[in-house]
């Protein structure tokens, strides 16, 4: 049997070329696939976490309320309900706080495929025999 001859010339060059730009290009929508996926799990799980500690949190927080209101029936009942009215006021201010903070600073959606694009470009400008500096 004969081993498989190479070609050589302009066209086998551009074919090669194109199937590597291929590769490349399908290895990145692998990784970018990948990415939307692990966002979208994780922002699931972040909703259901949430909303059951939400509930759970506000549960607490009003049976709370009850008892101390009823611990304070007799002369205090005003001040207790006032206090605990600013005490969950102040907690959701802080929250929301946080929260604003969280989603400003956040790196982005897709920022291994950026990275991954950035050496990507970094790669074929150091290799660019052309290239004047």
């Amino acid at each position: 049997m004969s081993s498989p001859t190479r070609e050589s010339g302009f066209f086998a060059s551009l074919t090669r070329l194109l199937a590597t730009a291929l590769e490349v290009a399908q290895v990145r929508l692998d990784l970018l696939g990948t990415e939307v996926e692990l966002e979208k799990r994780r922002i699931f799980e972040v909703l259901v976490l949430g909303a059951g500690a939400l509930f759970i949190m506000g549960v607490g927080v009003v049976l709370a309320c009850a008892f101390i209101i009823l611990m304070f029936w007799d002369g205090y009942r005003l001040a207790a309900v006032g206090v605990l009215a600013m005490s969950c006021l102040a907690g959701g201010i802080f929250l929301i706080q946080k929260l604003r903070q969280r989603l400003c600073n956040s790196k982005g959606m897709f920022h291994a495929s950026l990275a991954e694009l950035q050496r990507d470009q970094a790669n074929l400008k150091a290799s660019d025999p052309h290239e004047q500096r």
